[in-house]
This record gives C-alpha cells, structure tokens and sequence, in this order.
C-alpha cells in the first residue's frame, strides 16, 4: 500500500483489522499487523494526524463499547501503531482528545489499586499504549506504569522476541517528558542495573540501550543528584561517545538526506542524549572534549548532504556553550569553535544556522568576558580569550562577521571581549 491510499480509506482498514483479529491465530494477528506497518512505511508526517484523529480514537472506543473488537485487540495493534509513531516522531494530541484515552487511563488506575494486577502483559501493553499515544502522563500514573516497564527491561534473555519487549518497555519510558519530575524510587536501581548489565554483556539492542540512557538523562532536568550517577557510575560520557562514533562510521554520509536510513536516525537520536546531558551537567572534566570532538565529526561528515543534523550538531554545541559550567578551552580544544566558524564562512545570507552560530559565539563571549578575583581562573579566561581572537583573525573571520553585521540586527561583537 502507498500514499495513494486517501486517509479515509486508512481509517477504514484500521477498523476492518480490528474486526477480523477477532477471530484470529497469534500468527495470523502478526500478519495482520505488518499490513499497517506497510501503511505506516509509506505515510507522510503531514498525514498522520489527520489519519489517527480524534474521529478515528472515538470510533475505536465505540467498536469496544459495541464489542465490535476487544479491547485486548484494540490495545494491541494501537501499541505496535505507537511504536512505529514514537520513532518516527509523528506527533500530534488527538489522542488525550478522545474517549478512548479516558477509558485506558481509568483502567490502568484501576488496576493498579489492586494487590493483584490482571494479566502481566496485558498490563504492559495497555501502559506502553497509553504512553505512546498520549503527550500529557498524569503523575498518578507513574507509580504503575514505570515499574511495570521497567520489569519487562529487567529481562536479561537474549532471545530475539525478548529484546524486542525489552526494547519496546525501554521506548515507551524514554517518552516520559525531561520536564516530568518523577521520584527516584520508581526508577533508579533498576535503570541502573539494565545499563550496567549491557555494559559488561552487551544483550540490549543499539535501540534500547539509546532509550534507556534518554530515559535516565532527562531525570536531571529536576535531579541534578543523578549526575554522579550518570557520569561516575556509568560512565555516560565513555559510552556516549563510542556509540556515536561508532554509528557515524557505519553511515553512508553521501546519501542525499530524503533517503534517510535508520543509522542517520540513531544518530541523531544520539545527539538528542548528549544534548540534555551538556545542558544539564554541573562540573567538566577533559574527557568531555572527547565528547565535543565526537559531535564536531558528525557535524563534518553530515554538513554535505544532511543540513539538518549538522544544524542541530551547532545547536547543540551552542546549548554547551551556554552552560556556565562547560570550560570554553575545551570547546577549543574539540574543534567547536572551527567548526562554527567554518559553517558561518560558507554561508551566503542569513538564516537559522547563522543564528545558532551567532548563539554559540554570545555565550562563549559573555563568558569570557566575567573576570574573576581568582588569579589562576582570571589567567586561564585571558589565555581563553586570546585564543579565540586568534582563531577569529585567521582566514579573514572578522571581515566575514562584520559582513553579516550590516544586514543583522542581531550581530555578536566577537571583539568587544
């Protein structure tokens, strides 16, 4: 099935699978689902919301109302729905619009009340439904449902059907918001535990050990605590930094970017990690220029063909810059400011990277410009600061950003330092 096949149409085949898992074998259910997946493949970002409406959420609620389908039926292939959704970063509300989220919501709270829960996997997937479709997770929830997911990550099994369960409780925790604030006891011991096992085994896929890392570092939005954790324990910058090397040497970079594949994904995936991790953490150290030196390579391998991922490899350094705890010198040092510098020169007019690069450079600036009492930190800021001004003199940098002066309102006085 293509894109030809008009949303309504789509809609329609969704209830009419819902109709017939009624009377299906477990293998004939999996058929069943991969036609959606082939449905899913073909579809365009602009259509999912239109396809997965809050018309279509309702009706499904009405089918399980009329016993049309059951709800284990409908739950099931509205997860394997969500799975393909979260990865594909296809987002939209229609979903805590409609009825049917009142009636999961309600039964998992219910539930989890009771000292004996139904049946653990369905349990699990009317969580890891209810997740990956919903933007807004009460906090009522979160007592049930992370350690219901987290038991199914725990699985150390290296069968193929038990990492793909692992890797889809891991993705469904790893959509819990960093603004969520969630207390460590529901979560601590046992993230760590699965990070550490695949440390020393290696049993979870790439997928899902990105995810259990996303889980654990959007935690120190309100946790600052978890970042001895993080960095000490688990040595996130060790790890982060070999899976992203890794993943940029097995892309094909020369892929124009409308042929994206899953390894570009992972990528940028990566990043995302590393992103609220530099934005987040309260002390540096020199292996983190390893880290900045990593994702100046994804920026050069990317900035031909994948003008978004090396965008957003500025924009990130940009949010390191900005963290009053990240050392300027070691931005030198990982090639952060060349790289910036760099894609300013290759500009031709202005536009959103221009004013990453000229972020990156404000917060660098105003940095170096707060002098200190302390001698040997006033040394370094004026040694950090002669260095820059070297960097900019070569290769003509000040005529290039006095350029973009005369049409930016917005221009960063690089020398006013």
């Amino acid at each position: 099935m293509t894109n030809k096949i008009g949303t309504t149409d789509i809609g329609n085949t969704i209830e009419e699978l819902l109709v017939e898992l009624e009377h299906c074998t477990e293998t004939e259910r999996k058929q069943k689902i991969l036609i959606i997946n082939g449905i899913l493949k073909e579809m365009k970002k602009e259509d999912f919301k239109s396809i997965f409406s809050k018309k279509l959420f309702n009706r499904i609620n009405s089918m399980i109302e009329e016993r049309k389908t059951q709800l284990k039926n409908a739950i099931y292939l509205l997860k394997q729905i969500g799975y393909y959704r979260v990865l594909s970063r296809m987002w939209n509300n229609s979903f805590d619009l409609s009825l049917l989220k009142e009636r999961i919501q309600k039964m998992i709270a219910k539930e989890g009340k009771k000292k004996e829960m139904m049946d653990d996997k369905f349990m699990v997937d009317l969580c890891e439904c209810y997740i990956a479709h919903s933007y807004d997770f009460p906090p009522e929830l979160h007592s049930i449902c992370i350690p219901c997911l987290l038991k199914v990550a725990l699985n150390k099994d290296g069968s193929e059907e038990t990492q793909k369960e692992v890797e889809m409780a891991l993705l469904h925790l790893s959509c819990f918001k960093y603004w969520k604030k969630i207390p460590e006891k529901f979560y601590l011991n046992e993230i760590k535990e699965i990070i550490q096992y695949h440390q020393k085994h290696q049993h979870l896929t790439q997928l899902a050990y990105r995810f259990a890392w996303k889980f654990l570092t959007d935690r120190l939005f309100w946790n600052g605590n978890l970042e001895d954790v993080i960095a000490n324990e688990l040595l996130f910058v060790r790890e982060a930094a070999k899976e992203l090397e890794e993943l940029t040497r097995s892309v094909n970079w020369k892929r124009k970017e409308e042929e994206k594949v899953k390894e570009v994904n992972n990528v940028e995936m990566w990043l995302s990690v590393i992103d609220r991790y530099l934005i987040s953490i309260s002390s540096w150290d020199e292996e983190h220029s390893g880290l900045i030196f990593i994702i100046v390579s994804v920026f050069r391998a990317a900035k031909e063909k994948y003008k978004e991922i090396s965008k957003y490899c500025i924009f990130l350094l940009g949010n390191a810059a900005g963290n009053m705890a990240m050392d300027d010198d070691a931005l030198l040092k990982g090639g952060a400011i060349d790289i910036t510098l760099e894609a300013i020169v290759q500009l031709d007019s202005i536009d959103n990277l221009f004013y990453e690069c000229l972020s990156f450079f404000d917060y660098i600036c105003e940095k170096i410009k707060m002098k200190t009492k302390n001698e040997l930190e006033e040394a370094k800021r004026k040694e950090t600061k002669r260095k820059l001004l070297e960097k900019m003199e070569e290769e003509g940098y000040e005529d290039i950003f006095t350029s973009f002066h005369t049409i930016s309102k917005d221009y960063v006085n690089i020398y006013d330092i």
